[in-house]
């Protein structure tokens, strides 16, 4: 039976409830041939709850990628500390690499070696003792345990991705980072790891997931840190966070066209789309649905037909990385 996460101490040392701490994190690249530094972090804050599912996001070059290196030990931060499940990064760095794997984006492998030899290989890198070794276990859990004798050149995408994710398990961490584990896969699949990833959170490991669907960000992840241009735009719960756009939009198709916007709602972000619809965006805090309904019936407007759309992720992204609204 596959380990749970829960197998780990209840609780990091020190007793912090953070699986991930990192403050003060800056990053500068060296600029090269007269170039000037690049900033990748400036001096960020994320504080990860142990248990979580956190997402994290944010445009090419935000800074994502250079913050999930440090966590690896693959980037080595210019100031700030980190704490993985309680253990100093710098300090402690073979307690703090023990306590994450990590799930890059790219198809990284040795294809000439099967997926049970790669597993464990990659338990005798984590000097995990055969006896306490669960490969077939592990392999089963991820769906390849039919493709445990297969070498890696024959094995599809989503087969690929499947066995990153499976080595990343085999030392039993209590924290996984997933870097866009769904890029380029279908969508049964892609439904397939979603299930995975709630599955592994079920046992107990908290999930860092980075992604650019953000359709995905806010069905999975409890809590959502946007980054953009090397600092913290927002970190919120989930739904904390969707509430920060309090608005809903309605849209209306006319039983007959309509010429112009009525004046009765010029207050509001009103238009008519080239479909004929009227769509009326409006804050359920200012104004309440049926006031709304009772201005566009003294308008003289009949409805044949009606739909809503409230805020979600996208527009939230859109607005604190790029400043413009999706409407």
């Amino acid at each position: 039976m596959l380990k749970k996460a829960s197998d780990q101490p209840s609780s990091s040392p020190g007793g912090s409830d953070f699986a991930i701490e990192a403050r003060a994190v800056q990053k500068v690249y060296k600029g090269e041939n007269g170039e000037p530094d690049k900033e990748a972090l400036k001096f960020i804050d994320i504080m990860i709850p142990r248990g979580s599912i956190f997402g994290l996001l944010g445009p090419n070059g935000a800074g994502k990628s250079t913050f999930i290196n440090i966590l690896a030990g693959l980037t080595v931060k210019s100031s700030g500390t980190v704490r993985t499940w309680g253990f100093d990064i710098d300090e402690n760095p073979r307690q703090a690499r023990v306590s994450i794997g990590v799930v890059p984006q790219e198809l990284v492998m040795d294809v000439f070696f099967t997926p049970i030899e790669a597993l464990e290989i990659q338990a005798g890198l984590f000097g995990v003792p055969k006896a306490n070794r669960q490969t077939m276990e592990i392999l089963k859990a991820v769906g390849l345990e039919d493709k445990a004798h297969a070498y890696g050149r024959t094995l599809s995408g989503g087969m690929k991705r499947r066995l990153l994710i499976a080595k990343a398990l085999v030392h039993n961490p209590p924290v996984l980072v997933l870097d866009e584990p769904t890029a380029g896969v279908d969508i049964e699949l892609r439904r397939q790891l979603w299930n995975y990833i709630r599955e592994l959170h079920a046992r107990g490991v908290t999930i860092v997931l980075t992604t650019h669907y953000l359709e995905e960000a806010q069905e999975l992840c409890d809590t959502i840190a946007i980054i953009n241009n090397g600092e913290v735009a927002a970190c919120e719960p989930t739904e904390r966070l969707l509430a920060r756009i309090d608005e809903k939009t309605l849209i209306i198709r006319p039983e007959s066209p309509l010429g112009k916007v009525p004046d009765s709602l010029s207050a509001f972000d009103a238009q008519i789309g080239a479909d004929g619809c009227l769509s009326v965006t409006y804050a359920p805090r200012t104004i309440h649905a049926e006031e709304l309904f009772s201005l566009i019936r003294d308008a003289g407007i009949g409805i044949q037909d009606l739909t809503t759309r409230e805020s979600d992720l996208e527009d939230i992204f859109l607005k604190l990385t790029y400043g413009v609204d999706a409407h």
